[in-house]
């Protein structure tokens, strides 16, 4: 399957944040997207990233709504290295899959959190270990030159923190790819 840099990254972003990679029989695997009711334009703007793999349109189900994609190898291969016991974690070569600024605006816009009051940003890790949420702040640093510290959240798993030096670093490139009903996510 021929996907471009931009599109992997994004799957990889979507992966980290608020996606699920189904298993579909031995090697194939489909990508689960869902958001609550109002973020119904968020995940049409994501599916048409990947036109290859979402046909149709989402399912609104009561207060959330919830796309699949078509099964395929690529998406199987992702699943190996993201669920290796049915289970996610952030695996060892993120740096190499995690590379271009949509990845990783998506994975803001799903887990990630702008507090008003300190100028500061998180982004949650959820429940993976304390190496693996080092990894994660490598990659964020060797490829967006973003400085974080892992913070243990405790009940909420491990967080990356962001203090408001990074602020307008952040703020330029998560507007590169501005979706409206994002906005809140983003300092004014």
């Amino acid at each position: 399957m021929n996907l471009t840099k931009k599109q992997k990254s994004a799957i990889i972003g979507m992966v980290l944040g608020d996606g699920y990679l189904q298993k579909t029989g031995s090697r194939n695997a489909r990508l689960r997207l869902e958001h609550r009711a109002d973020h119904y334009d968020y995940l049409v703007w994501k599916t048409k990233i990947l036109p290859q793999f979402f046909q149709g349109k989402p399912k609104i189900l009561h207060s959330y709504v919830r796309h699949q994609s078509n099964a395929s190898p690529y998406l199987g291969k992702i699943r190996a290295l993201f669920y290796p016991n049915n289970k996610k974690i952030i695996p060892r070569n993120l740096e190499g899959l995690l590379r271009d600024n949509i990845g990783f605006v998506i994975w803001y816009y799903d887990d990630g959190y702008y507090y008003q009051r300190d100028h500061c940003f998180y982004l949650y890790l959820g429940k993976i270990t304390k190496e693996e949420a080092r990894i994660a702040s490598n990659v964020v640093w060797n490829n967006f030159h973003l400085s974080n510290s892992v913070l243990d959240k405790k009940s909420k798993g491990f967080a990356l923190y962001f203090s408001p030096t990074e602020r307008e670093k952040i703020k330029k490139i998560v507007e590169k790819y501005y979706v409206p009903v994002m906005a809140y996510k983003i300092p004014s």
